[in-house]
């Protein structure tokens, strides 16, 4: 493990590593199977123990990947899945819960999230998700797409302010949750989880972080996850499926910018000065 395994404290006060592992589009393709497990566990290996799936991923492929890989080490690892919208019911979450439990041959999922809002039964899935957590099936709850307003929803419910986390689309070149999302949900002690941190490899070609990059001799991609890694209560789930790529998203804790750096990021990805609606992938 590097020196700078960095965490974040969920409201419960339990801390968990701030760089984690996705698992989007793993564990379809019988080809790249070999490699992906032996990301996984070199991924654990290095202390990036957060695991992130879906029902969604591969319609449960991915989760089998996880039990595959991580079975037997099931102790070191958190385990966060997510359920479709479209089983957003108190007895949806309930029933969709158990299917992810025997796809990822566990007894407890250590943070279930509801995917994105569409068409659920919000009140629904809180109370299905209070129960699972009652019955030992799940740890912690949470939601993944919720702007502000949706969060504001959510805590007017009953039992809506149990929520763990919010797992959200940022990275350097999304930052429009900066406005509003992450201090609402930085005043009430939960962290945010970025998806896709790296933008899904798109950033451009040429920017400032190739400078920096090129400067301290690292790669773009480690420059732009150690800049989500250094915001306050955020953490960050790339997807690697090599043992190469994990290793290096695993370096990129040990990066720490400079406020002169920082300083040049914002010039060319720029803050919001206004709000934006929440971005999805």
């Amino acid at each position: 493990m590097t020196s700078q395994q960095k965490t974040v404290r969920l409201p419960t006060g339990e801390q968990i590593p701030a760089l984690g592992q996705g698992t989007w589009e793993m564990g379809d393709r019988a080809k790249t199977r070999y490699a992906e497990i032996a990301a996984l566990k070199t991924g654990v290996d290095l202390g990036m123990t957060v695991i992130d799936t879906a029902e969604m991923y591969g319609e449960g492929e991915s989760e089998k990947l996880i039990a595959e890989a991580l079975k037997d080490r099931r102790e070191e690892i958190f385990i966060v899945s997510k359920v479709y919208p479209h089983n957003g019911s108190e007895a949806g979450v309930k029933a969709a819960c158990e299917r992810s439990l025997k796809r990822l041959q566990t007894d407890r999922i250590d943070l279930y999230l509801l995917h994105w809002r569409g068409g659920e039964d919000l009140e629904g899935v809180v109370g299905g998700f209070e129960m699972l957590k009652a019955q030992g099936k799940i740890r912690h709850w949470g939601v993944s797409n919720f702007d502000t307003e949706d969060m504001v929803e959510l805590f007017s419910l009953e039992n809506g302010n149990q929520c763990a986390t919010n797992q959200i689309l940022y990275n350097v070149a999304r930052r429009g949750p900066e406005f509003d999302l992450l201090p609402w949900l930085r005043e009430r002690n939960m962290p945010a989880m970025a998806y896709s941190p790296v933008d899904h490899a798109r950033l451009p070609k040429h920017s400032v972080l190739n400078d920096i990059a090129q400067a301290r001799g690292l790669s773009t991609m480690q420059i732009a996850l150690a800049w989500v890694l250094q915001q306050p209560q955020v953490m960050a789930i790339p997807k690697a499926s090599t043992v190469a790529h994990v290793t290096e998203n695993a370096a990129a804790r040990d990066v720490i910018l400079s406020t002169e750096e920082l300083n040049l990021i914002d010039t060319q990805f720029k803050p919001p000065k206004s709000k934006r609606s929440l971005e999805m992938l």
